[in-house]
């Protein structure tokens, strides 16, 4: 039995794994290779502090072997279940099942269906961050694709940073937008381009541009474990990190906005710490 299972391998469970094992903690990290994350393919994060030059692989990479040197096990699964058996929790991992008597919840969040051409440009042209790829497209054209409520206000930052902006959405306009950037009212977009992002087709008409940005609400993996309190879709945390659930905790992008890097880790490492504090608290 292990001391924490973390369901996810992003920022938010290795930063997680490496503070439960600094203090000495066992820990089974559950997670599909964590080189299919998005963040992996991101050429470039500009805003994780000290490491200004580093690209998403590379991050990640970072983390994964920091945790793997303290000892953290990884379980390259995808999670099906979690049953509370009273005293631990049995995970259900495909053909795996991991027994941990404390868990912490990092499994970012779930996207809408994909459009077609998506998935092959992800990291070549197709993102999901404004704030951290938008640089990257300077002086450059782009498609913004909102779903969410500040999808607007992103595609007015990228136009403040310089990008050529166009705003595509299925949503009526909220009026947020600037005057100065088109607004399309769509139903269906197709991505193409030759190993990159070279233009869409938005309802069958051809648009160039050198980037798309996917901006889309946000649901987090909360179907996982019965009982657990959800809140405008995302997993209900306290400062501590804590859910409703004794002994579980949650952290990152299944929490809430904003999706970004830093606040991932650091909650990481606040889930982490309360939940040796509550492990040593048991006996």
């Amino acid at each position: 039995m292990y001391d924490i299972g973390i369901l996810g391998g992003g920022p938010a469970g290795l930063s997680a794994a490496i503070n439960a094992r600094v203090r000495s903690k066992t820990v089974a990290v559950i997670s599909n290779d964590y080189r299919e994350n998005p963040l992996y393919r991101s050429p470039h994060v500009p805003n994780y502090p000290g490491l200004p030059d580093v690209s998403g692989g590379e991050l990640l990479e970072r983390m994964h072997r920091q945790a793997e040197k303290l000892g953290a096990e990884f379980v390259p699964k995808r999670m099906i279940s979690a049953m509370n058996m009273g005293n631990s929790w049995f995970l259900s991992a495909e053909d795996a099942v991991v027994e941990a008597k404390a868990l912490i919840l990092a499994g970012g969040v779930l996207r809408s269906d994909k459009f077609p051409g998506e998935s092959e440009r992800l990291g070549r042209g197709v993102s999901y961050c404004a704030t951290c790829d938008g640089m990257l497209y300077r002086g450059k054209r782009v498609v913004v694709y909102g779903e969410t409520e500040g999808a607007e206000l992103e595609a007015n930052y990228l136009k403040e940073i310089g990008c050529i902006v166009i705003y595509v959405s299925r949503r009526a306009e909220s009026g947020r937008l600037k005057d100065t950037i088109p607004y399309l009212r769509i139903r269906e977009m197709k991505i193409f381009g030759d190993g990159k992002v070279d233009y869409v087709l938005i309802d069958g008409e051809k648009v160039l541009c050198d980037g798309v940005f996917l901006l889309r609400p946000a649901v987090s993996p909360v179907d996982l474990i019965a009982g657990l309190a959800v809140e405008n879709g995302h997993i209900r945390v306290n400062g501590a990190m804590e859910t409703n659930l004794p002994g579980v905790y949650a952290c990152g992008d299944c929490t809430g906005q904003p999706y970004q890097i830093a606040r991932a880790a650091g909650q990481g490492q606040i889930a982490a710490l309360h939940a040796v504090s509550w492990l040593d608290r048991q006996g």
